[in-house]
């Protein structure tokens, strides 16, 4: 079977786990799905450079009447499996229950470790400094209502240093955890959807 499931990556940022997952794809790492789409909530993130130079789809869409636009345009390009990646805005409850075991999001420290509410970005590393954690990481989990609340699909530790600042945690965390367990975490969530569909054939 040729099938690919078709992916969505959602972005607000510069993109490097965006890039992670078209590298993925080109050493076929991540073979059982198929990026057909970029979606942004800000006309200026670099990821949408990434998408272009990638012959990429994208689109962008602003605040208002985001959930509804959002629906539109996956249902258009017939999307299977969302993942976000660096994407900012909280999906809505009730939009993230209509895709249950459908959205995949990577977070910056090894949870339940410095996430939820406000924990995004580099103030992740920022605490995790501040409270002299020897190790942290990322993980990939499936989105649901709870922020950074979904069932856990994959985790990888990443020592910390005693020289470290934020940013330098930051990129280590990214280098070594988060471009390996994302496009891992994707194929293994394709092949479970495509195994899915087989059987209920």
């Amino acid at each position: 079977m040729n099938k690919k499931v078709r992916i969505a990556v959602l972005v607000s940022g510069g993109g490097t786990n965006l890039q992670a997952l078209i590298d993925a794809q080109k050493k076929e790492i991540l073979k059982s799905g198929k990026i057909e789409l970029v979606i942004s909530n800000n006309s200026n993130a670099f990821a949408l450079k990434r998408a272009k130079k990638n012959n990429i789809p994208f689109e962008i869409i602003d605040k208002k009447d985001f959930e509804e636009k959002l629906k539109e345009i996956l249902k258009l390009y017939k999307i299977e499996l969302i993942v976000l990646a660096g994407f900012t805005a909280i999906l809505p409850a009730d939009f993230v229950q209509d895709y249950d075991k459908r959205i995949i999001n990577i977070h910056p420290s090894l949870i339940p470790s410095f996430c939820g509410k406000g924990f995004y970005g580099i103030k992740v590393h920022e605490e995790a400094l501040k409270k002299g954690v020897k190790i942290t990481g990322a993980t990939t989990h499936f989105v649901n209502e709870i922020i950074d609340g979904g069932e856990i699909i994959m985790q990888k530790a990443v020592e910390v240093y005693e020289d470290d600042t934020a940013e330098k945690l930051q990129k280590r965390v990214m280098e070594f955890a988060e471009w390996i367990i994302l496009p891992q975490s994707v194929e293994k969530v394709c092949k479970c959807i495509l195994k899915n569909i087989l059987e209920e054939k």
